[in-house]
């Protein structure tokens, strides 16, 4: 394997670490905080609606991401419409989580 192609890995790699660690850190604070009075309105106004939440996604994300599928992720982020999670819709939480879940089981 060239350095190059070494150096591509280290970045993914990391790259892949810093987004575990950014999901670790916002499930830490979010469970430090009470959830946000305007979350909860939503939730509570719609309750047909998915209660999939963004730490819940996110947790899952994470746990892919450190077995291994990373490049899955990014493709399913882009897939739901964004290249961050934070800037996926909501609406769209559910079906990302389900289909990261599916990862590595077929």
């Amino acid at each position: 394997m060239s350095k190059v192609q070494l150096l591509l890995d280290v970045i993914v790699n990391l790259r892949s670490l810093a987004d575990s660690i950014e999901a670790v850190a916002n499930a830490i604070t979010e469970n430090e905080h009470p959830a946000h009075e305007s979350q909860e309105t939503v939730e509570t106004e719609n309750p047909a609606k998915t209660t999939v939440t963004l730490e819940q996604v996110r947790a899952v994300l994470a746990e892919k991401s450190h077995d291994g599928f990373t490049a899955e992720i990014r493709s399913l982020l882009q897939k739901h419409g964004a290249d961050k999670l934070s800037l996926i819709d909501p609406s769209k939480y559910e079906s990302l989580m389900k289909d990261a879940e599916a990862l590595g089981n077929g």
